[in-house]
């Protein structure tokens, strides 16, 4: 791979774009168009360099979007590739991490959650798992959302009655929980069933993961009508309720694919410059969920380039299933099957049907897709109006396209966080949301200026050092504070000790009798103001606060629970999580632990001559 840097130009346009063709040949690679503060505009791919190049120094024939980015390219940056599948990758990768104005992207690319069987465990247990494949265990999915697997993990424990706890959990019961109780366990913890049945029941789930439920419901009757001959009437009961409540999961689903095993439905619906993306995941032949994404594309894209772009951006990070059963023809499809199925290392196929089942499972995908984008557009509108009548209301330059709005969360100074939420046209943007652990060891407990302060503090500094010409769509152009008079000062003179001029802010104080409706809002240097009792503002700055609310007690409660189940051995050199639940099972306590003899530590199993020195040097060196 070559690289060719871009040249330094006060020009911009197609004649710009014209005097880089005499260095170019017929190479596959990736080419990069730029402005005049040399910012990335369009990153794009090209089977022949100097042929595409070529088609943008033409002065005419070129839709408005297009003729829009040549007009404004100052230079070009060009890399060759030894194949254009390469070529391929490497744009959907650049497109992701340069975020060019021109191109296709895609704004929410977050990760799917799987149902993770684990297998390090004599009776396995099955739980929900996101992120890298670390742990030992059998994964099934993905799902769409942590809702659809949370659905699903329901459904399996009324039919397998799988364990859910966590092994020190297990470990530590001596008579059955409400799992139990409710006939979602069949608590193995205390030997109700022996480890043959148990892996019986697991094998079973794995089976109907794996989409072999017909098996599993022929063999369940099958032991029914056993139990039900040697009238062991209690067990043959407990098998009934299994196969109904199979049986119910079977006939719950939505979209219920027949024929489809292994698919993703891929459907997009264009409209006025915006799109929506439904994605159907069809895995072990049942719907595991969809999800909604809504990409930025602009005024004149087509759907062939917009879902090759989705599609090329959406793997990047994930593994495809076996087949994309598409809504419309991509551009370079034999590229993105090679480059998907190289990826698999199996083969991948693109099809969009045209009749038959996966005619009618795209169909009902598009319709989502269309339905979805009509509510998004409705909302956006209402938002619009909104933001509109927020600027009306306090006299704001403009309707403001990013609000930020802080919160505090503590328990008598403990555990103290600061939370931000940020708010635009399209709502609550939640892949913005920040989180802040209060570091400050010279506030007094519940200094809630103080916790202010450093949050202010540590957001702006980020920003005037990553955005200080304020080009990037990162500063905000509202601030909502939750407070009154003496809040909005504190936070002016803040903002004033970092130099940073020009961001309006507003204080949300509670009222008369501490009345949501009575709200008063406070300015610097004006008089505090109340909005009618019925405003739509008023609604929407409730919603705002409301939500900066939840989100940073939610913060909160996550980190006094990490708190709660902490221990001194977390601090102990050496100690992993492995040896701390070896160490805790074997003394029953961290107290315990801490008093423990260096031969009784030696002991544990698991735990070395030179680790069981460290942890008896650290509790007694720092006892």
């Amino acid at each position: 791979m070559t690289e060719d840097t871009a040249q330094t130009v006060t020009a911009t346009g197609h004649g710009v774009i014209q005097s880089y063709l005499r260095t170019l040949d017929g190479s596959p690679g990736v080419y990069r168009m730029l402005d005049a503060q040399a910012r990335v505009l369009y990153v794009g791919k090209a089977r022949n360099l100097k042929a595409r190049v070529s088609s943008y120094a033409r002065p005419t024939g070129h839709t408005p979007r297009i003729a829009r980015m040549i007009s404004e390219t100052a230079s070009m940056m060009f890399l060759t590739t030894a194949t254009e599948t390469e070529a391929l990758l490497l744009e959907q990768n650049l497109i992701k991490q340069l975020k060019p104005k021109f191109n296709v992207l895609l704004r929410d690319d977050k990760s799917f959650p799987n149902i993770l069987v684990t297998k390090a465990h004599d009776f396995p247990m099955i739980k929900k798992h996101r992120g890298a494949k670390k742990e030992k265990g059998a994964y099934y999915g993905p799902f769409a959302s942590a809702g659809a697997v949370n659905r699903t993990l329901g459904q399996l424990q009324r039919v397998f009655q799988l364990r859910n706890c966590s092994d020190s959990m297990f470990d530590s019961r001596t008579r059955p929980c409400l799992q139990y109780q409710i006939k979602r366990c069949t608590a193995p913890c205390v030997g109700y069933i022996d480890k043959a049945d148990y892996a019986r029941q697991v094998a079973d789930a794995e089976r109907y993961l794996s989409g072999r439920s017909t098996d599993i419901q022929e063999k369940l009757a099958a032991e029914m009508s056993a139990a039900s001959e040697a009238m062991e009437f209690e067990r043959a009961a407990a098998l009934r309720d299994r196969i109904k409540a199979l049986t119910q999961v079977q006939t719950s689903q939505g979209i219920n694919p027949r024929t489809v095993t292994e698919a993703d439905l891929i459907a997009l619906h264009l409209e006025k410059g915006q799109a929506c993306v439904q994605v159907f995941f069809i895995r072990a032949g049942q719907n595991w969920g969809n999800r909604d994404f809504y990409p930025r594309v602009g005024e004149h894209v087509e759907e062939a380039e917009a879902l090759e772009a989705f599609i090329g951006q959406f793997y990047d990070s994930k593994e495809p299933p076996r087949q994309l059963i598409l809504s419309h023809p991509i551009e370079n499809a034999d590229l993105m099957q090679e480059a998907l199925s190289e990826k698999l290392g199996r083969k991948v196929t693109l099809i969009v049907p045209q009749k038959g089942e996966k005619a009618e499972l795209i169909d009902a995908a598009l319709r989502n897709a269309r339905e979805s984008l009509a509510r998004k557009m409705a909302e956006s509108a209402t938002q619009g109006k909104l933001l509109k009548g927020l600027a009306e209301a306090f006299e704001l330059p403009a309707p403001p396209s990013r609000i930020e709005v802080y919160d505090n969360s503590h328990i008598q100074g403990t555990n103290a966080v600061g939370a931000m939420i940020v708010a635009g046209p399209e709502g609550f943007m939640k892949n913005h949301y920040r989180k802040f652990n209060i570091k400050g060891e010279s506030l007094t407990p519940g200094d809630d200026f103080g916790m202010m302060k450093e949050v202010l503090t540590r957001r702006f500094k980020r920003l005037l050092k990553e955005d200080p010409d304020r080009e990037q769509g990162l500063w905000p152009d509202l601030l909502l504070i939750d407070g009154g008079a003496g809040q909005v000062s504190a936070v002016a003179g803040i903002m004033r000790e970092m130099g940073v001029e020009g961001i309006p802010m507003i204080g949300v104080a509670k009222g008369v009798d501490r009345d949501a409706g009575k709200e008063e809002f406070h300015r610097v240097g004006q008089r505090p103001k109340a909005l009618r009792h019925n405003d739509p503002v008023l609604y929407f700055v409730q919603r705002l606060r409301d939500e900066a609310h939840r989100f940073a007690i939610g913060t909160h409660r996550a980190k006094r629970a990490k708190a709660v189940g902490a221990t001194p051995l977390d601090d102990v050199p050496g100690v992993g999580a492995a040896r701390k639940r070896a160490l805790l099972a074997h003394f029953g306590s961290a107290k315990a632990v801490s008093r423990a003899a260096l031969a009784d530590l030696k002991a544990v199993e698991g735990v070395s001559d030179a680790l069981a020195q460290k942890v008896y040097d650290f509790f007694h060196e720092n006892g």
